[in-house]
């Protein structure tokens, strides 16, 4: 193929690309529209039959042009999640007038090119309102933003798959009167990033966040005789290799953030699992109301009677009550040696029902009881289609 006629067929693509990006923005106004009819008329936000019979469809008319199955599901999957979490969105914005801000002050661990920050710009890039980054070199700074009004949220990391709880930040949502009021998870992909052309068997000092070096050990541990520094967040593990512009040194990071820094990856994936991600929550100094139609997540904190097989009553109260608890998590209780305070993650609105029910049954048999935040939850579950009927006979 001659130049010119590649650059032609390239300036079609181009043309289409636009016109794909004109047609979502089309499709998302429609859903929008959508939202509407359910906040009126009390639908929930979801209707997996729906969308299933509307994967099934498109698997067929794709398989009619020519598109692989697997292609098209995981361009719809994108699209879906997409637009239920725009209208989770806005009923969450009508269910809570006046709570709208011309400017959404956001306190967050690390500097621009952290994971926090690439979670703080996802969650807020679907919320009206200009943001104002605040970056902190602790949580307790971060917490402390917001409790004394120089921020109105805060980002937190809460967990990962790979490295686990984040203990640190439990430990300041039992001294703190925030409360949770949202969430959102966030690939994690990790990479060795460098300030000058060089090659892995150069490093000789490598700077990262202790909780990145616990979720790449497998990694490091191949490396050999490299000298690891711990450093207080991703962002400053990426300033200072780019400061320093050797070829000996480098960061892990997401080739995002690294962007950022003018650094470039050298090598890619490597967290211990590949399937590597965080869960991120945010926090406010007042909760939030979450219609009922919002798939809902309650967090709460106890600590319980001391006598045997208390907290196994307490737990047989979610039961009895069908409530799903989707974590569980032990803390000890400063001031009270071999003491725990237990944090619950449950699925549900504590506007509804049986969740109050079962929060009042836990109040009558705990020492101690409090609701840290009700949200919308924003784990998406893809729409699952059995593959025989999305396969035209």
């Amino acid at each position: 193929m001659t130049i010119p006629a590649l650059d032609a067929v390239r300036a079609r693509i181009s043309e289409l690309d636009s016109e794909l990006l004109s047609l979502l923005a089309e499709r998302r106004k429609l859903t929008n529209e959508v939202a509407e009819t359910k906040i009126a008329q009390q639908i929930p936000v979801r209707d997996v039959k729906r969308e299933e019979q509307l994967l099934i469809h498109l698997i067929k008319q794709g398989q009619e042009k020519g598109l692989d199955p697997h292609y098209v599901t995981q361009v719809f999957h994108v699209v879906i999640e997409d637009s239920v979490l725009n209208q989770q969105a806005m009923l969450a914005e009508r269910a809570n007038p006046g709570s709208t801000l011309p400017l959404n002050r956001v306190a967050f661990l690390g500097d621009k090119g952290s994971y926090s920050y690439l979670a703080t710009q996802k969650y807020f890039s679907r919320r009206p309102g200009e943001l104002l980054e605040i970056g902190c070199q602790s949580f307790s700074e971060i917490v402390k933003k917001v409790e004394h009004a120089e921020a109105d949220y805060a980002v937190l990391p809460i967990e990962n798959t790979s490295s686990g709880s984040i203990n640190e930040v439990y430990d300041q949502l039992q001294h703190t009167e925030l409360s949770i009021i949202g969430e959102l998870t966030h690939p994690i992909r990790h990479a060795l990033l460098v300030a000058t052309s060089t090659q892995l068997d150069k490093i000789k000092t490598l700077y990262a966040h202790p909780q990145v070096f616990a979720q790449c050990s497998h990694f490091l541990a191949e490396l050999g005789n490299v000298e690891v520094k711990t450093i207080d967040s991703t962002s400053s593990a990426m300033l200072k290799v780019s400061e320093l512009d050797r070829e000996d040194v480098a960061a892990i990071g997401s080739e995002a953030g690294g962007n950022l820094y003018g650094l470039s990856a050298i090598k890619s994936n490597l967290a211990n699992q590949k399937e590597n991600h965080s869960r991120f929550i945010v926090v406010a100094r007042q909760p939030v109301a979450v219609p009922l139609q919002v798939p809902a997540k309650t967090t709460l904190i106890m600590s319980t009677v001391q006598k045997p097989g208390s907290l196994v009553e307490a737990l047989m109260v979610l039961k009895d009550h069908d409530i799903n608890m989707t974590k569980l998590e032990s803390r000890p209780m400063p001031g009270n040696p071999w003491e725990e305070m237990f944090y619950l993650d449950v699925e549900g609105n504590t506007a509804d029902g049986p969740l109050q029910c079962a929060i009042d049954a836990l109040r009558k048999i705990t020492r101690y009881l409090k609701v840290l935040g009700c949200y919308p939850s924003e784990e998406i579950s893809p729409t699952k289609v059995a593959a025989a009927s999305a396969i035209m006979p």
